[in-house]
């Protein structure tokens, strides 16, 4: 069950990161209501995860969802560039997850 845990908290930190940018600096309520929304139930299965998980691990495997997963919408949704040195970095950072997933 922690892993579990831990995939959707690093599944809604790409949501909390996403939903920033909809926030406009927390200027309009509904964007805000739901990415606070995120960041609180992202970091509550988080603590939940880090009972049964090491901190360091755990914490790493969160961040790498995260970061992935905004990187990856930002281009989706952004326009952010997708060029070979960003897709390639972005296979390291989930080369390095699954590294930790099979090293626990």
């Amino acid at each position: 069950m922690p892993w579990f845990y831990l995939i959707i908290a690093g599944l809604l930190e790409t949501g909390w990161a996403i939903g920033l940018k909809y926030t406009e600096g927390f200027s309009r309520l509904l964007p805000s209501v739901l990415t606070i929304g995120c960041m609180m139930i992202s970091i509550g299965l988080l603590g939940l995860a880090i009972r049964d998980l090491p901190v360091g691990t755990a914490y790493a495997i969160w961040t790498g969802i995260g970061t992935t997963g905004a990187v990856i919408f930002g281009m989706i949704l952004f326009g952010d560039p997708a060029t070979l040195p960003r897709l390639f970095c972005i296979a390291l950072i989930l080369a390095g997850i699954i590294g930790l997933k099979l090293a626990s």
